[in-house]
């Protein structure tokens, strides 16, 4: 049986890859729309937080720890979205993998002519798809209810969120390949999200918290996100030590992830 598939999988061809990819990726859009539950996680909850907040501390001018002409909102939307990044990487990833493999989903792949590949790939256009999908409508809603302002590059800014979702996802996959089922990748995922959510400066301000808590943030892969999304939403240069730990992150997360993606 692993002969024929190999051999299955050898005639395979590049368009029959690329028609492929785009089922399965159509297919997995339509099942991440029937869970509410991620949906909301994923691109609802960061833009109540961006509401509650906005409704606190408003978004006048002089309220933001950056600049006078900017606010609160303009400071904390960048920030949030590495919370959706996060919440990608760590809260759905590492469940949704795990899930299929003790289903036998991926089993039935790996049973088809299909390179492994193609499916990983699918997976990764979905999950970056639904962390943009946040992000936009973060921004359109912090435009609308609070004239959220931007001073930096659209195009470095979408090029820096794409690095730091293609490094959390590569994480969020060595998390789904070595735990063995979905309640451990549940469990370890909140356990490596949930401290950074509250001290990375992604849902509150780093500056509010004890020099402590900022010396220990720094250690934390999501405040890196935070500092490469703000300083590029003000039109600062990127942040060169951001940028190691993201890339980092994201070679080894492959490497690993690579090498330890287990279908059954």
């Amino acid at each position: 049986m692993t002969t024929l598939i190999k051999t299955q999988q050898s005639q395979f061809g590049f368009g029959d890859a690329l028609r492929s990819a785009a089922k399965l990726t159509f297919v997995q859009i339509k099942l991440f729309l029937r869970e509410p539950v991620a949906f909301f996680f994923n691109v609802a909850f960061p833009v109540l937080i961006l509401l509650l907040f906005g409704a606190i501390w408003g978004n006048e001018p002089g309220s933001s720890f950056f600049s006078p002409a900017f606010g609160y909102i303009d400071m904390q939307t960048p920030a949030l979205a590495a919370l959706i990044v996060g919440t990608v990487a760590f809260m759905t990833i590492p469940i949704a993998t795990a899930t299929a493999r003790e289903q036998k989903l991926l089993r039935r792949f790996q049973a088809t002519p299909m390179r492994p590949v193609v499916y990983l790939v699918a997976d990764v256009v979905v999950n970056f798809a639904v962390a943009l999908l946040g992000m936009l409508l973060l921004v359109v809603v912090a435009k609308l209810v609070f004239g959220l302002r931007f001073d930096g590059n659209w195009a470095s800014l979408l090029a820096g969120f794409t690095l730091a979702s293609l490094s959390f996802i590569a994480v969020g996959y060595v998390i789904a390949s070595l735990a063995p089922t979905s309640r451990v990748a549940q469990v370890v995922g909140q356990v490596i999200y949930f401290p950074m959510m509250f001290l990375s400066g992604a849902a509150m301000p780093l500056q509010i918290m004890p020099p402590g808590i900022q010396s220990l943030a720094e250690w934390l892969p999501m405040t890196h996100v935070v500092h490469l999304l703000q300083g590029l939403w003000f039109g600062n240069n990127w942040d060169g030590t951001a940028v190691l730990v993201l890339v980092g992150m994201l070679l080894v997360g492959t490497v690993v992830s690579a090498r330890t993606f287990r279908w059954e």
